[in-house]
């Protein structure tokens, strides 16, 4: 019995790691080849101009900061948000808020950005916000749903051991709620990365800007380029994601 345990775990912890490994280093691959072809292809010079790796580089790095301001702005609303919607007198306003927050990824995510940046300014702080909007619901709602799905026998171990409710919520709920918050996260993180391609509307930058400059200048390689280039962005989000997700994952739920 023993040994069908521990094979059962073996080949649980393989399902695991596999995607870790593989999913990189696919990313790798596809990025070193897409180095390879811009260093060959025939290109002509407005697209050698716009294809510049400087250039790449530093859409990337507005790529990046946009996705990283955006994402400490969903956290640290989102996760107490979620939190103190499951606590007392709170639950009540919960349906409310998550229709709120609903809103916001329902909309058009082009019509989002356009019409914050139209009340806020054509800047990088119009898309920050209209990417929050877009991409909290994900971290509130796995928040809320990780903390009221745990199991409250446990909840009622903790208090009948003298827990104070912060104790409970901290070291009982929410070390628990941990996989799905993480999940919710990871979903909110690759929703970040491929909307900020948006910003580019509104002159917050980006690799988006490889993209409307292949449409406007009907550019197809720059338009593939940037795509490509948004796409990689993701999955390695994703992938850094999934690691955390894993690492911190709680031992005994691994």
């Amino acid at each position: 019995m023993a040994d069908v345990v521990a094979s059962g775990t073996a080949r649980s912890s393989r399902r695991t790691w596999v995607p870790l490994v593989v999913q990189p280093a696919a990313i790798l691959v596809v990025l070193a080849a897409f180095a390879v072809w811009l260093n060959t292809a025939s290109l002509t010079p407005t697209e050698a101009n716009t294809l510049n790796p400087g250039d790449i580089l530093a859409l990337t790095g507005q790529h990046l900061l946009l996705t990283l301001a955006s994402t400490v702005i969903v956290l640290l609303i989102g996760i107490p948000l979620g939190v103190a919607l499951t606590r007392g007198p709170f639950r009540r306003a919960s349906t409310a808020i998550l229709a709120v927050a609903n809103f916001g990824q329902a909309a058009p995510a082009v019509g989002l950005v356009v019409l914050l940046a139209a009340w806020l300014g054509f800047n990088f702080w119009a898309a920050v916000v209209a990417l929050v909007l877009y991409a909290i619901l994900p971290v509130l709602r796995n928040t809320i749903i990780g903390i009221e799905s745990v199991d409250q026998r446990l909840v009622e171990a903790g208090r009948g051991m003298g827990m104070s409710a912060g104790a409970v919520l901290f070291r009982v709920e929410l070390p628990l709620a941990v996989p799905v918050m993480l999940a919710g996260i990871r979903t909110a993180l690759v929703l970040l990365v491929g909307s900020a391609a948006l910003a580019t509307f509104i002159g917050a930058g980006g690799l988006g800007l490889l993209i409307t400059t292949g449409v406007n200048l009907f550019l197809p390689k720059v338009l593939v380029s940037g795509a490509l280039l948004i796409a990689l962005l993701a999955l390695s989000i994703d992938w850094l994601g999934r690691v955390v997700e894993t690492v911190a994952r709680p031992k005994g739920l691994r």
